[in-house]
């Protein structure tokens, strides 16, 4: 309750906003319904952002992650349908070895020009342990600066391997703690598909993408890989440019050099790929931009249904205090005064719902992040604007409750009894 002595200067924002807390302190339930629909609007909101942020960091990590300033030449583009997939199959030329020797040797604007195969699935096998499915695959030596799959043991494929086609391996730290089981692999033999390779390296572990792990494979020489599997499959070209604000113009010279490989007219469509980590992150974007804006809407809507509660519950509060409001006025205190406390007060609700709700989100994000695969991270920045975007929904719909408590005439409302 408002002191005569503090009605007789104008109000400060200090006093409406204890007043405010007060009032929610006092009647937690009628609170807690008042702000529910901001609660949960917030909520819904950082919930939604905190995954596409998770995921868009993580895809950015472990599926778009090429390597630093790398792009790939490839046998398709990004494809988004399988009907664009069975036109290009029909269109596009498999990239071969002598692409990839012409690439390499006509460049000037990449610092490394690697080749990898698309991968294999094969059984891999020690005494009486078998892996099935495991992802082999061919690279020459020079991807130990490109691949983002790095020796933390031992050493990665180099080029004499390659020159001999020998039987030696890379492999995943899941294939070494199985085969292995706790010993050295290094030196060591194992079987893919039936042929002895052996062990020159243990990779460092990547850890898993979406709850399958990254850490099954083994790689091997490419030349060792075409010599197994033949050397009829499109193969992968992995270009790295020289630094990153040259990127583009990369691609664009690997585009002509292709191109004219090819023999393609200026008006005649690619019958290649190229594909940089942008790209994949662009179309992921589009994708979850999809989700974002269904979110939206659940969002206006909870946010609508928590402004015109906060404005009945503010209505019902001028009903209550018209006396209190009669004694300000007969004191002194001007139609500004008294409409700048009720704003006031309903955006300091409006607030103290959105930091409930992003409290709320915060822990649900945390519990989907250490229970599912699915990651989440929640973003400072669309914390604050939660947060603004409650109290501005208070402070809209706290507009006219306040309008009419200005308007009351001190004498009626001294005579009011509740």
């Amino acid at each position: 309750m408002l002191t005569p002595s503090s009605t007789r200067k104008r109000i400060s924002l200090k006093e409406p906003m204890l007043i405010a807390l007060e009032t929610l302190r006092t009647h937690k339930l009628r609170s807690f319904l008042t702000l529910l629909g901001v609660i949960l609007s917030v909520s819904t909101l950082i919930v939604v952002v905190s995954m596409i942020e998770g995921t868009n960091r993580y895809i950015s990590e472990k599926v778009a992650n090429f390597g630093a300033n790398v792009f790939q030449v490839s046998r398709f583009p990004l494809i988004t349908s399988f009907d664009e997939f069975l036109r290009l199959q029909k269109k596009n030329k498999n990239v071969t070895w002598d692409d990839y020797i012409f690439l390499r040797d006509n460049m000037r604007l990449a610092k490394t020009v690697g080749l990898q195969s698309g991968g294999h699935l094969a059984k891999v096998k020690r005494g009486g342990e078998t892996m099935e499915d495991m992802g082999v695959v061919g690279v020459t030596g020079n991807m130990a600066a490109i691949d983002t799959r790095e020796a933390e043991t031992g050493r990665y494929i180099i080029d004499s391997d390659g020159a001999h086609r020998a039987n030696v391996a890379m492999i995943g730290t899941d294939v070494a703690k199985r085969l292995f089981k706790g010993s050295d692999p290094l030196g060591k033999t194992f079987y893919v598909d039936g042929e002895a390779f052996d062990v020159v390296g243990i990779a460092k572990e990547q850890g898993s993408a979406f709850g399958q792990s990254q850490d099954g494979f083994v790689v091997i020489p490419i030349e060792t890989y075409q010599k197994m599997y033949g050397s009829q499959e499109s193969l992968e070209v992995e270009v790295q440019a020289l630094d990153p604000e040259m990127m583009d113009p990369a691609q664009d010279e690997a585009r002509m050099l292709m191109r004219a490989r090819h023999h393609l007219a200026p008006k005649d469509e690619d019958n290649f790929g190229i594909i940089a980590a942008s790209a994949v992150m662009d179309l992921w974007k589009q994708l979850t931009g999809t989700l974002a804006q269904s979110s939206i809407f659940i969002v206006l809507v909870f946010m609508g249904i928590g402004g015109i509660v906060i404005m009945n519950i503010m209505l019902a509060s001028v009903t209550e205090r018209t006396r209190e409001i009669g004694v300000r006025k007969s004191l002194g205190a001007t139609r500004r005064d008294i409409l700048l406390q009720f704003v006031i007060e309903a955006s300091v609700m409006a607030a103290v719902g959105g930091i409930i709700g992003v409290l709320v989100a915060t822990a649900i994000a945390m519990l989907v992040r250490a229970v599912t695969p699915v990651p989440t991270a929640v973003p400072i920045m669309w914390v604050i604007i939660a947060v603004v975007i409650a109290t501005g929904i208070g402070l809209i719909f706290g507009v006219y409750p306040a309008y009419k408590a200005s308007k009351l005439d001190p004498i009626e409302a001294l005579r009011f009894e509740a």
